[in-house]
Formats: structure tokens, C-alpha cells, sequence
């Protein structure tokens, strides 16, 4: 089954219902990007009057964890995958339709393919930048997954 972005939004339905109710939804995906997009609304909103950092922290994460998810898809195996660390910076106040963007599709590929073959657990770390309506970067993420072929 390909993975669309309607697909997957109605799967944060019911999988992920916090992100969903807090306007997290997916814009585009492919094998190598992941755009998510978060809307600033009374629902998300710190009381500073801009996007909570929790909800960009689950916008950020389902754009690299999308990306993992897909290339899981396209391998035909069995893999696991798990967030084990995170960080996170905010260089300025995220207001209006932030998009979050995660471009490290083909690295994700490559580790995947490396634990098939070695059967060895591997440990990557991806990036995910948002970005207001000006294009201004206003937060970014970096997020450890470790993916493990299960036996």
C-alpha cells in the first residue's frame, strides 16, 4: 500500500489523536522528503501567544518519522523503530502556518538497507527544520531513531 499524505493523516486519527486534534497533518511525502505543517491556534498555543513547543516537537517528529515509516514500507522487512534521544532548538516565535521539512530520506534508506544486511541494529539521526510563511527558520530538531530488523 503506498503511503499518501490522506493515508497517513487519517492513521494520526487514530493513532496519534493529540497531534491530530492540534492540527499536525502531512503535506507531502516521498521517498526522499517529508513536509508537515502545524497551524498556530488557540488549541496549540502557549501563553505567549504562539505555537506550544510540544507541538512542534510532534510535528517535527512525524516528519522524520514518516520518512522512517516509508522506507520501512518499501523494504519488505520487518523493522522496528524507536525515537531514543531529541533535541531541539527555537531561533523565533512561531506564529501562523509553520512547515515543518525532513530531507534525509535517502540516509534513512541507506541504514535501513545496513541492518538488513548486518543484521545489527543502527542508530540515525535526522533533521527537521520548520519554517513560517516568510520562510524565517523558526525551530529545529534532531532526532535519534534506532531501527532493528526483528527475527
Amino acid at each position: 500500500m503506498k503511503i499518501t499524505p490522506r493515508k497517513i493523516n487519517l492513521f494520526m486519527l487514530y493513532k496519534l489523536p493529540s497531534a491530530f486534534f492540534c492540527g499536525v497533518r502531512v503535506r507531502a511525502i516521498s521517498n526522499e522528503k517529508a513536509v508537515v505543517r502545524v497551524k498556530h491556534r488557540w488549541i496549540n498555543q502557549n501563553p505567549f501567544r504562539s505555537l506550544y513547543w510540544a507541538v512542534q516537537g510532534m510535528a517535527s517528529e512525524f516528519a522524520s518519522g514518516i520518512l522512517v515509516m516509508n522506507a520501512i514500507r518499501t523494504s519488505n522487512q520487518k523493522i522496528s523503530m524507536l525515537v531514543t534521544h531529541q533535541e531541539g532548538r527555537f531561533t523565533k516565535k512561531a506564529t501562523g502556518t509553520i512547515l515543518f521539512e525532513c530531507n534525509e530520506g535517502k540516509r534513512i534508506q541507506e541504514a535501513i538497507q545496513k541492518a538488513i544486511d548486518t543484521k545489527e541494529g543502527q542508530t540515525i539521526h535526522l533533521k527537521t527544520e520548520g519554517y513560517n510563511a516568510n520562510k524565517e527558520l523558526v525551530s529545529e530538531f534532531i532526532y535519534e531513531w534506532s531501527i532493528k530488523v526483528k527475527s
